[in-house]
């Protein structure tokens, strides 16, 4: 081997950058590699939302944990906006058990009627069985959280090596090698964070890892006269979000049928998104679309939603931490914290027993939290 360490984080991106900082703080010799740049992916294209407000205690935690983090770092430009949940009525019963279970755990997420929610944000309340909203939920800056995080990877010891692709990983006695135009690598560990890629770098090793693409598209209005800026909303009765950005509104909607690696904006599915804004929120009708300020980015999917956390089966020493589902900004700090005790050997501060790769092996696979 040519060049070695104790661990290869493949992807630096949010996850593999916080989870390499982690690593190295506990003095494993750590080397990062990443095709790309650091927030070039999926990290730097999200709308870097963070929300604490899951209806499954795993995610909850991963949430709040990273929250905390992320409040005490400057860096990370965390402001304490909200999110605001507006409900249907077939779904209320359920969503009132999630905002309990929230605050069991500490989370200030409050339920709310349609017209007490007005508070926070104006839309039009047909349909709706009921809303939360949770003060704490907010946005970060993404980009610079990051780059953060590599630098304190670097500051604790870590290599990170960028543009950089990897174009081969096998498996040689104890020690995983990984080639790539810059040399080869070698680890008796390694950590899949590749993100939407994370399923392509399994299979280089020979393993089914079910993480995949799927294309989502941001919207941004033109700059908007608004009486008081709009905090993260999402309508789940027909999936559409919108959120103030400075003085414009970004929005967006999950298209079920948009995976695989395509690229660019697809402006087809504006006019169906908007039409289902505006039944919402029929004021938006005064607002222009500003298509330069628009964009696109990657989601990691996995079958149900949740990501792939912890060790791969019959797989000595790869660790997967990918497939977040449009969750990873907002639950890289806790993940970083839980890859670096999983990696030394130890037990996870949390339980992430619910996320191993295992949970697909012959189950019927139920979606189990919403993906913005």
């Amino acid at each position: 081997m040519s060049q070695t360490a104790d661990i290869i984080v493949i992807g630096a991106g949010i996850i593999g950058a916080a989870s390499a900082y982690r690593l190295a703080q506990r003095g494993l010799k750590v080397v990062v590699l990443d095709k790309d740049r650091p927030a070039s992916g999926s990290t730097g294209r999200s709308v870097a939302g963070v929300r604490a407000q899951f209806n499954s205690a795993t995610n909850i935690l991963l949430s709040r944990e990273s929250i905390a983090e992320y409040t005490a770092m400057p860096q990370s430009g965390y402001r304490a906006e909200g999110y605001l949940m507006l409900i249907p009525e077939a779904g209320w019963p359920e969503h009132r058990e999630a905002v309990t279970l929230q605050q069991s755990l500490g989370i200030p997420s409050e339920a709310l009627t349609p017209d007490e929610a007005q508070q926070y944000a104006t839309f039009d309340t047909a349909g709706l069985g009921g809303c939360s909203f949770c003060p704490t939920d907010g946005k970060v800056d993404a980009h610079s959280l990051n780059h953060e995080y590599v630098r304190l990877a670097r500051e604790a010891g870590a290599r990170v090596v960028l543009d950089t692709p990897v174009t081969a990983i096998a498996r040689v006695g104890e020690v995983w090698r990984v080639e790539t135009p810059g040399g080869t690598f070698g680890a008796t560990q390694l950590l899949n964070s590749a993100g939407a890629w994370s399923g392509d770098v399994g299979r280089m090793a020979g393993l089914e890892i079910p993480v995949h693409p799927a294309r989502r598209m941001v919207f941004s209005t033109g700059p908007l006269a608004l009486p008081r800026p709009v905090p993260m909303t999402f309508d789940l009765t027909c999936g559409v979000y919108l959120r103030s950005e400075g003085e414009r509104l970004i929005f967006g909607r999950a298209d079920p049928g948009d995976t695989g690696w395509k690229e660019g904006l697809n402006w087809d599915w504006l006019e169906p998104t908007l039409t289902l804004a505006l039944e919402r929120w029929p004021w938006l009708e005064t607002a222009s679309l500003d298509r330069q300020a628009s964009w696109w980015g990657y989601y990691e999917l996995t079958p149900d939603g949740f990501p792939v956390v912890g060790r791969m089966p019959g797989a000595e020493g790869w660790l997967n931490a990918c497939g977040f589902s449009g969750h990873g900004v907002m639950q890289a700090a806790a993940t970083g914290r839980v890859m670096a005790q999983i990696a030394a050997g130890e037990t996870p501060f949390m339980d992430v027993s619910p996320l191993a790769i295992e949970r697909f092996a012959g189950a019927e696979v139920r979606r189990l939290d919403l993906q913005v």
